[in-house]
């Protein structure tokens, strides 16, 4: 219990300075902000993969609260994600997995999400998406909160930060209670994560369950021989912690939401099968 407080106390640091940057943001749009925005996103995902790979899934979170306010691209986001590691290479240090092969997870993790991240913002410029537009009022409307009353940038900072706070503390508690009663560990055990194919597309499918708990388990599976090298990257590759929640919490268009999760599970998977030949 006290882990599960704390993982989800560990997100403070992260949301609230992305609240007030998208606080700040409202406070100063116009078009001269919009174009400023849209020079840094054709680096963004250079940015986002360096940002992700730091053993913690509040990257995550602040990208996806970053992503509903219009502030950065897909892209990033996407670049984000498949970097995120969230505990898996602490874990895999203390089983004294060699430092060399630790490098090459983290290296194909940042390679692979910086390639993902330039193609989906490719994609999408291609089709007429064009920058970043800030659309931090959406936030407002879709949780009812009435900060465009309140004076400042503090104050409504808080307020988000809160709400998705409590948000995460529910889903990841109830989460945290499903995995506990069910086998956790031993029913990964039992999904053939280390045949091949079928691993990566399982592991990539592990991965997308948003809690910590499950990328521990995922290196304790590969070090028990339970998991192939490309299921393991697979599901590191999915292994977005909570981001995808804060997103679907946060950012009101579904499809869009949707198109972002099969892009993270495709990328996953396709890396994944990739990755494996590398370790």
């Amino acid at each position: 219990m006290i882990d599960f407080l704390l993982d989800n106390l560990l997100l403070l640091p992260f949301l609230f300075p992305a609240y007030l940057v998208l606080e700040w943001v409202e406070a100063h749009a116009g078009d001269a902000l919009e174009q400023k925005l849209g020079r840094v996103s054709q680096w963004g995902p250079f940015f986002g993969a360096a940002a992700g790979v730091v053993p913690q899934c509040g990257f995550s979170a602040a990208a996806a609260s970053l992503y509903a306010g219009g502030v950065i691209t897909a892209g990033t986001l996407v670049a984000v994600f498949l970097s995120t590691s969230d505990e898996l290479v602490p874990i895999l240090l203390s089983k004294q997995i060699p430092v060399p092969f630790l490098a090459k997870i983290v290296g194909l993790k940042i390679l692979f999400a910086v390639f993902a991240g330039f193609a989906v913002n490719a994609f999408l410029y291609c089709i007429g998406r064009r920058g970043p537009s800030p659309h931090v009022g959406e936030l407002c409307e879709h949780s009812r909160c009435s900060c465009e009353k309140r004076k400042g940038l503090l104050v409504p900072a808080l307020i988000h930060t809160t709400e998705i706070f409590v948000f995460l503390l529910v889903i990841s508690g109830i989460l945290e209670l499903i995995l506990h009663f069910c086998g956790g560990e031993e029913v990964l055990k039992g999904c053939i994560l280390n045949r091949p194919f079928v691993g990566e597309l399982l592991g990539g499918l592990v991965g997308l369950i948003p809690n910590c708990a499950v990328s521990a388990a995922c290196a304790e599976l590969y070090v028990e021989k339970g998991m192939s090298a490309g299921a393991l990257v697979a599901s590191s590759l999915t292994g977005a912690g909570v981001g995808l929640l804060v997103l679907f919490r946060t950012h009101r268009h579904l499809l869009q939401n949707l198109g972002i999760l099969a892009a993270v599970y495709g990328f996953g998977v396709v890396f994944g099968y990739l990755g494996g030949l590398f370790l």
